[in-house]
């Protein structure tokens, strides 16, 4: 058995709505555990697929984990094991940040290639090529990363490109090695900083969260801490999309507004009016929205995660709207899917060329990735009929109580079993 939604049009979202842990924050921090001995505690955790699934790599790892609500503990051995090839790493991409803080604690690390979402390639070599500077050897055997270090030693690292996952596990690796090391052209997400925080509470000496060059001191040992996890900006921001889409009146509780500054100016461009709050924000379209051009690009520009969510604002907006995804080259396979809906759209190259229509019209749609998945969604609230939406999975993965917090807005989904 698998199981889709029944997405029903044409209700305006209207409500508040409150968001939890971010998913691109939350595994990290359960990754940085491994660097201490004792029981670290991670609060505000959202309730997502990911979640466990990385618990179970943590229990292969030789650490004991609970999950309780909100919160995870996670109870890291004196030695943990080091090799993490079984089913967990290879069902989401996060499993890989598991390789620095190993290389850091054991001074070797076997770890399965992972998975996750179908949005174009994301080799490792760059987390490879830091891992080497910093003293390691690295190559990929058997389906594995292999690394391992007699010694592990600060050095100046400048990335060919600002990747997240990259930026993090150079930094895990690098608290515990001798001396200085320099991350240039590094990372800026919030989820970096909330990283860089987690790791400083822990007795880490991380300078320079948020900005493009990160300093770190090596120590010789770190200890467990409790840290709560930022409010998840995607989520936030999929929620105020979907406020603009449906013409709604929507409040999102649990968040930084100023983590999604250029999001929230690209909505008021769409004719929305939007309030930054003390926890969140609120948006509000009154009439149909307007069409509005996109560049994904890393921290602080538009993030590609919210590239469908884009593509499904345009497809309903007044004009033509241009599209162009400059970080992931096969996220266009969700644009399939929104000419099933009845969108009038085409794709060249990396850009896509979005003409709206008033209202879509509903279809059977395939899920390929997370957010391609919410973004169907929300395509369906503005579609005539109902639309399945299948391979829901992929949501779960990244939207804690996504059927019950939009009908909470309002909106009309349900979860149903199919053969």
């Amino acid at each position: 058995m698998s199981e889709h939604f029944l997405v029903t049009g044409g209700n305006r979202l209207e409500g508040e709505v409150l968001v939890g842990g971010a998913k691109n924050s939350v595994l990290k921090l359960m990754a940085a555990a491994l660097l201490a001995e004792g029981t670290t505690v991670v609060t505000n955790c959202p309730d997502i697929l990911d979640v466990p699934l990385m618990a179970d790599v943590l229990r292969g790892l030789g650490c004991e984990v609970q999950l309780e609500d909100s919160e995870v503990r996670i109870t890291t051995p004196a030695e943990p094991k080091y090799h993490a090839d079984f089913d967990a790493v290879k069902q989401f991409r996060a499993s890989v940040c598991v390789l620095g803080p190993l290389v850091a604690r054991c001074r070797r690390a076997v770890v399965a290639l992972p998975g996750g979402d179908a949005i174009g390639s994301r080799p490792l070599d760059m987390h490879q090529s830091g891992l080497r500077l910093l003293g390691a050897r690295s190559e990929i055997e058997h389906g594995c990363v292999v690394a391992e270090a007699d010694d592990l030693h600060g050095a100046n690292i400048r990335l060919v490109f600002p990747s997240v996952g990259a930026t993090e596990n150079i930094l895990m690796a690098a608290v515990l090695a001798r001396g200085e090391t320099v991350i240039d052209n590094a990372a800026r997400e919030p989820e970096i900083v909330d990283l860089c925080n987690m790791l400083n509470e822990m007795g880490a000496k991380v300078s320079g969260g948020g900005s493009s060059t990160l300093t770190i001191q090596g120590v010789r040992k770190l200890e467990p801490t409790t840290h709560r996890v930022i409010g998840d900006r995607i989520v936030a921001a999929t929620w105020g999309v979907a406020a603009s889409m449906t013409r709604g009146d929507v409040r999102v509780r649990g968040v930084n507004h100023k983590h999604l500054g250029l999001v929230l100016d690209k909505l008021r461009t769409a004719g929305a009016e939007v309030t930054p709050e003390v926890d969140g924000f609120r948006v509000i379209q009154r009439e149909r929205p307007k069409a509005v051009n996109f560049a994904t690009l890393p921290y602080p520009g538009f993030p590609t995660d919210l590239q469908p969510m884009a593509i499904g604002l345009a497809a309903v907006a007044e004009g033509t709207s241009m599209i162009t995804e400059n970080v992931f080259e096969s996220r266009f396979r969700f644009v399939e899917e929104m000419i099933r809906l009845g969108a009038d759209a085409r794709t060249d190259g990396h850009h896509a060329v979005i003409r709206g229509v008033p209202v879509l019209s509903s279809a059977p749609v395939w899920s390929s990735d997370i957010r391609a998945g919410a973004g169907l969604v929300l395509a369906g609230l503005v579609a005539d009929g109902t639309t399945e939406v299948h391979d829901i999975f992929h949501i779960d993965r990244g939207y804690p109580r996504f059927v019950e917090n939009l009908r909470g807005l309002g909106g009309v989904i349900e979860r149903v079993g199919s053969e």
